[in-house]
């Protein structure tokens, strides 16, 4: 019988790896990009008829969108 008897130390606890990547969003591919180039196309929008503003804020309203929803993997 040893003269310490100590209890044995507790297991480690496993730790949650991160969630997998979409098989169609490689990590390397920046959701941002998109929108930085959208938002760029706003930059002339004094110039340009009224009638093709929505053309340019839908455009930023789409890639806000698939940006939004690659964070959620959604």
């Amino acid at each position: 019988m040893p003269e310490h008897d100590h209890p044995a130390p507790p297991a480690p606890r496993p730790v949650p790896a991160p969630p997998p990547s979409a098989p169609d969003q490689p990590q390397d591919i920046d959701p941002r990009a998109g929108i930085d180039d959208a938002v760029a196309a706003l930059d002339d929008l004094d110039e340009l008829p009224l009638v093709e503003h929505v053309e340019r804020f839908d455009a930023v309203h789409t890639e806000l969108t698939v940006a939004l929803s690659s964070i959620d993997k959604v």
